[in-house]
């Protein structure tokens, strides 16, 4: 009887030792096809931006209406983030995931296929929808598939995969374009997303809600989209409308309106679509505040530099874009490493060092002058590249860590919606101070663009501070 019992044991042990043999190996194919998939969302983004003249020509359309390819794509993602995580914390998020990639992927087709305008900016449309499905759940599939000893490692891995998308793209669109044609960027999505959804559907467990009873917030969901959009709208419309303009005040007001009566209902139903409860934890609150920061001022570099380079340097296109990969790529070099160290030492210190690196990066871009070397250009966007690249992961890792397991899909859908709140604000505020400077003084020619520009940048330096400021007292 004996032996049997130490048999059984033996074989229970070996069992529990494969099993978690498997759960060690599994765990990285998942990093892998959310890393596709990451990587993939953040290309196309990049890659329809550059080709945006080459599809103005093509399809003989007016820059304004051209620019809505890339404005509806924007709105609708960012309206959809927190209702997608929501239904993939009820429905499953593999199963959402999945579902975000064959919609992508169709969507993408169409695009390639469209022959007018107007049916490119329908198509983007729901490519953003299939985007919103991966970006909202994304960050929860990896937190639920890796311990809280490796979640720092593996989101600043995910943010490698973004990094290297946005790196990639400009140039991978601009010679998909010149060989073949336009089309092609969106033809190049299909067979991405096969083998991400073949990696998806094996190694990404499957996951049930554990409350089946709550139904999702419809009525939370509407008005929040709608509100969102027009929030954004706004900002992202008000320097080229004006921010005076019928349009823009309008949509500034409403967007006020609805996203109250939003709250004011998340408050009073049971079964929410946003838990405000999330933010009386001051770990998450803080973190979705110093994420939104952060993102402004990536995207006020982002927004200004081209002007810098191209307009106030006069370097051609390709010259400007081989200058800017080098805040993308030491983005992607540092946030796995970045994460990692947080996993041993928490987030605080890495956050704090990451913002003070991105105010003093900031500061030295906002004294570029017509007259600053390539080594120094490219160095201070090293700098900023920095900075980020230690925040993103361990900031990241402390949002998703302080949500409890059931909402590991709404705090997501936050992640993501902060950002491009953030990427909004970021691009309003410093085209506000671009357009303001450049109108008043119409006849300086490109100093007036140098003083824009050390205004923007400095600005955006005060913002880095309030950041590392929240970075501090959120942990």
């Amino acid at each position: 009887m004996g032996y049997k019992t130490q048999a059984s044991e033996h074989s229970s042990s070996t069992s529990q030792s494969l099993d978690d043999a498997h759960l060690q190996s599994s765990k990285w194919w998942v990093l892998t096809a959310i890393g596709v998939g990451t990587f993939m969302s953040a290309l196309d983004g990049s890659v329809v931006n550059t080709i945006l003249p080459v599809i103005t020509q093509s399809l003989h359309s007016s820059i304004a209406a051209v620019e809505w390819v890339v404005t509806i794509y924007l709105l609708i993602l960012s309206g959809l983030l927190l209702s997608l995580g929501r239904l993939g914390d009820l429905q499953g998020h593999k199963r959402v995931y999945i579902a975000g990639f064959a919609v992508f992927m169709i969507s993408s087709m169409l695009c390639g296929l469209a022959t007018n305008v107007g049916m490119l900016v329908l198509f983007r449309a729901i490519q953003a929808i299939g985007a919103a499905m991966l970006s909202s759940n994304s960050p929860a599939i990896l937190t639920k598939s890796f311990p809280a000893n490796q979640r720092g490692q593996a989101l600043g891995l995910q943010a490698t995969m973004t990094y290297l998308g946005l790196t990639v793209g400009p140039s991978l669109g601009g010679w998909l374009a010149d060989h073949f044609s336009w089309r092609a960027v969106f033809y190049i999505n299909a067979p991405v997303s096969i083998l991400a959804i073949w990696l998806s559907a094996r190694y990404i467990a499957a996951d049930h809600p554990t409350k089946r009873e709550e139904g999702f917030d419809y009525l939370g969901a509407g008005i929040f989209m709608a509100g969102l959009v027009a929030l954004l709208f706004g900002l992202n419309q008000g320097h080229a409308l004006g921010w005076l303009s019928p349009w823009i005040l309008s949509s500034l007001a409403a967007a006020a309106i609805l996203l109250l009566i939003f709250i004011l209902i998340e408050r009073r139903i049971n079964a929410p679509m946003l838990d405000l409860s999330l933010f009386r934890q001051w770990t998450f609150s803080g973190s979705v505040l110093s994420a939104i920061l952060n993102y402004v001022c990536v995207y006020t570099i982002t927004f200004l530099m081209p002007f810098y380079l191209i307009q106030g340097r006069q370097f051609s296109p390709t010259q400007a874009g081989m200058l800017l990969t080098s805040m993308p790529i030491t983005m992607a070099i540092i946030a796995p490493i970045s994460g990692a160290i947080s996993d041993r030492i928490g987030a605080r210190w890495p956050t704090v060092i990451g913002m003070l690196i991105l105010s003093i990066g900031l500061l030295l871009l906002s004294q570029l002058s017509a007259q600053s070397s390539l080594t120094q250009i490219s160095v201070r966007l090293a700098i900023a590249g920095l900075g980020t690249g230690i925040f993103i992961s361990p900031n990241t890792s402390a949002l998703m860590g302080a949500a409890p397991r059931t909402r590991q899909g709404i705090a997501a859908g936050i992640l993501a919606t902060s950002r491009n709140v953030g990427m909004v604000l970021g691009v309003g505020l410093s085209g506000a101070i671009l357009t303001t400077v450049l109108g008043q003084h119409s006849n300086s020619g490109d100093s007036n663009l140098f003083v824009a520009l050390q205004i923007s940048f400095f600005t955006a330096a005060a913002i880095a501070l309030t950041g590392l400021l929240l970075s501090w007292n959120k942990t």
